[in-house]
């Protein structure tokens, strides 16, 4: 079966190669327009004037765009405020774009965009958390609460109590392919969008919208990314959209690439954030009652930030069942560039809070970290059974399975399908937990982390190791070393519900070959490689036969961003229902030409079969053709079961949860705050993996970038507002040399209990929350230097390391 083989990426050979084309590697066309933004000197005022003439007589310059000369606002936001305006003299954050200029080379757009001559009404700017809350200045108008319990009372008859506050700074998305897009004018007024974007859609409403157009007259085309990590979800829209206004204008194409520089000062990032917490607790280290603060910094602009903040929220319990829970969540405005989507998309905030404050409990009792995780836990989940094809297949929850999805792959069809792969099933005598929900009131059905913490202790040596790097410790010297366990446990799906659905359509031609066009996006996660195997499956033919045509909403229209980690999810479940659909067609041909039953079919081997007789793939499919039947066919999914209303914090925003955990060894020298990761052992859940190659790099990938998020990562703005780490120079990502010595990662073996694709879990954005045992980890280090908590701020730079070895040290 062609699922659950560890194949290579689809564009593996072409990166490797150097072939894979980017948007940038287009064939540039003659008479093409390169675009370069006019970009604000200061952090928040008004434009009172602005002399352009040095920069309409700069050599190559075409033309050159202020806000007047726009064909009305030119919205770039993605939320409902309209927001984002294209152009502006209002000026809201250092390096807002104020004029666009339009050149006959790249380097040409970019030299005259610096000669513009502006002067400004500077006021004061709002940058950081303490000024926006003395300002009030927030989105939604006040802080959001949701409640679980009464909090209140459980912190004051707790035996202990406890309160503290963990700052954690943001992180750029440092994509290696920049923002890019190209527009070129069709006949009759029709646009074709060429984007390194993970929101195809978007960009074709946005860039209808900005000129009047149906989104019918424009076409969004994307064929890969070099990496998005969020950060393509919205912030695209900029360049698409001027790209479009001056491909209108002038009927040329147009094509525009932010510099690295650029890019860092221009778009936005991961949300910083500050977790202020008060605690109660007993003496085993069980909260009784818990009362936290996410203050978000969201920038200057509504962007995804209600969402992202949403999630943090969502994810403030991290993997634990707490009796009574409060949590106030302040999305502040501020005058810095719009933080965005970042893998985890608010989640990582949450649980990492939450991490922090069980991290600040065992360390007041002296117990071990990971005896207190485990005694706040929620409950196990029950085993489950195998079924077979005469017992029915049951979800985790009563409701109707939605039937507009594909089948529920039971066994018994994958045995016609030549799939051949069983499920777990919760049958009639398994027995049912007691209910247990999180703070906005989801039961929590399947957790698995009791199992999952087990077998990882175990296979890490976890024991052992925590004994000797407490005998290290205690030998003295600069050097400390520090072990940390955590756990993880992610939401899957989109919590603004509508966003889970998604569209594929397959084309089977008359010699066998396959076509398939789905909405997803690919940006080197192996989302094409792994709906291609779905759709193989489902066909019982290898891989290799299906091709993967570039993203279109010519051809897959309406699609949802490529994020919340659900692209396999969805994608591979519209690709199938779309393979689906065919299979039935080419059966009933078949049926008819080996004399029997369509039910009796079944496709495995690369053939068709029925009884003892079979024909080929090739031939099933030229039957099918010469009987005039269609072997074209569209698919559609959407996520069942899911309810939420935000307002109240209440519902079930997510399908299933992913869960995982991690054991983290460090070294520290207590001199110079230096450190490095010897050794990590991760065991994560993703279900019945559709790629396990795909799926572990999907995990190292996740784990360093999460642990340079947590220690090497430091964005930096100076009084004025002006970012200062806008380049690789100032700004440090993990390099190869600070992955971990030794890293094993496994993957932990089961099957989704939700109805999913091939019962496997999402991979993007869980494992990144891995990287916090690392940071646990340095605290732990830190600790080893004195009696007192040393409450290590992230990023956990030297700096910020001394500054928390001088704290336990009681200094």
């Amino acid at each position: 079966m062609s699922v659950a083989k560890p194949l290579p990426h689809d564009s593996a050979r072409l990166h490797v190669t150097g072939q894979a084309t980017y948007v940038d590697d287009l064939p540039m066309q003659p008479g093409t327009l390169h675009l370069a933004f006019g970009m604000a000197q200061i952090a928040r005022g008004r434009v009172q004037e602005m002399d352009l003439d040095a920069v309409r007589a700069a050599p190559g310059v075409v033309r050159v765009w202020t806000a007047e000369d726009l064909p009305g606002p030119c919205d770039c936001s993605a939320s409902p405020l309209h927001d984002e305006p294209l152009l502006t003299d209002e000026v809201l954050y250092d390096g807002q774009p104020i004029f666009l200029v339009a050149a006959t080379s790249h380097l040409a757009a970019r030299k005259a965009a610096r000669l513009g001559k502006i002067t400004y009404a500077e006021e004061t700017p709002i940058l950081t958390i303490d000024e926006a809350l003395a300002a009030s200045s927030r989105f939604e108008g006040g802080p959001i609460v949701w409640e679980k319990g009464a909090p209140d009372d459980g912190i004051a008859s707790a035996p202990r109590r406890l309160s503290g506050s963990l700052t954690m700074g943001g992180q750029e998305h440092f994509y290696l392919e920049g923002q890019a897009a190209q527009v070129t004018p069709l006949e009759a007024e029709e646009l074709l969008v060429q984007a390194s974007t993970q929101h195809p859609t978007e960009i074709q409403h946005k860039v209808a919208e900005a000129l009047g157009l149906n989104m019918g007259d424009v076409r969004v085309e994307m064929r890969r990314m070099g990496g998005g990590f969020g950060g393509k979800e919205s912030q695209g829209n900029w360049l698409a959209i001027a790209c479009a206004v001056v491909a209108a204008a002038t009927g040329r194409p147009a094509r525009m690439r932010y510099d690295r520089d650029d890019d860092m000062v221009l778009t936005g990032k991961r949300h910083d954030a500050r977790v202020d917490y008060e605690v109660g607790f007993d003496d085993d280290g069980r909260v009784l009652g818990l009362d936290v603060t996410q203050l978000i910094r969201c920038g200057w602009s509504m962007d995804l930030s209600l969402p992202v903040a949403d999630r943090a929220m969502l994810h403030a319990d991290s993997s634990y069942d707490l009796p009574a829970i409060r949590i106030t969540s302040h999305r502040l405005k501020t005058n810095t560039a719009s933080n965005t989507a970042y893998r985890g998309f608010g989640g990582p905030q949450g649980m990492l809070g939450m991490e922090r404050i069980i991290d600040h409990i065992a360390h007041e009792l002296g117990r071990d970290p990971v005896e207190v995780r485990r005694a706040n836990y929620y409950a196990e989940a029950p085993p489950l059974r195998e079924h077979g094809p005469d017992k029915p297949e049951v979800d985790d929850t009563p409701d109707t399975p939605d039937r507009e999805a594909p089948d529920s792959f039971s066994r018994a069809d994958e045995v016609s399908s030549g799939t051949g792969r069983g499920r777990p099933f919760a049958g009639e005598h398994s027995p049912k937990p007691k209910a247990q929900t999180t703070p906005y009131g989801m039961e929590v059905t399947d957790f698995i982390l009791h199992e999952i913490t087990a077998k990882l202790l175990e296979s890490s040596d976890y024991a052992a190791r925590k004994r000797a790097v407490a005998e290290f410790n205690t030998a003295g010297g600069a050097l400390r070393k520090g072990l940390a366990f955590s756990p993880v446990k992610f939401g899957i799906s989109f919590t603004l519900t509508h966003l889970n659905q998604a569209g594929a359509l397959v084309h089977v031609y008359q010699d066998g070959s396959i076509r398939l066009n789905h909405g997803g996006t690919e940006m080197g996660q192996g989302l094409n490689q792994k709906v291609a195997q779905v759709t193989a499956a489902r066909f019982g033919v290898e891989a290799s036969r299906v091709r993967i045509t570039a993203t279109d909403t010519g051809k897959v229209p309406n699609t949802s961003a490529t994020a919340a980690s659900s692209g396999a999810d969805l994608n591979g479940m519209a690709a199938a229902n779309a393979a689906d659909t065919i299979r039935e067609r080419m059966a009933e041909v078949v049926a008819k030409h080996l004399q029997g039953e369509p039910e009796e079919v079944r496709f495995e081997d690369s053939r068709v079969h029925l009884g003892g007789a079979s024909v080929s793939f090739e031939e099933a499919a030229k039957l099918t053709y010469e009987s005039r039947v269609s072997l074209s066919a569209s698919g559609f999914y959407k996520t069942p079961h899911l309810h939420w209303d935000r307002l109240k914090g209440q519902g079930r925003p997510f399908f299933y949860f992913a869960y995982g955990a991690a054991v983290t060894e460090v070294l520290l020298d207590t001199r110079t705050g230096e450190n490095r990761i010897l050794r990590t052992d991760i065991l994560h859940d993703v279900g019945a993996s559709l790629n396990p190659a795909i799926d572990i790099g999907q995990i190292e990938g996740a784990y360093v970038q999460g642990a340079g998020w947590l220690t090497t990562e430091e964005l930096a703005w100076d009084g004025k507002g002006r970012l200062r780490t806008h380049a690789p120079s100032t700004y440090k990502i993990p390099a190869c040399s600070d992955r971990p010595e030794e890293f094993n990662v496994t993957l932990h073996s089961g099957e989704n209990r939700s109805e999913t694709i091939y019962r496997s879990k999402a991979v993007g954005e869980p494992p990144f929350m891995l990287a916090i045992s690392a940071f646990l980890a340095l605290s732990n280090a830190c600790a080893a230097c004195g009696p007192a908590y040393p409450a290590l701020e992230a990023p956990a730079t030297p700096e910020h390391v001394l500054e928390a070895i001088r704290r336990a040290r009681g200094a």
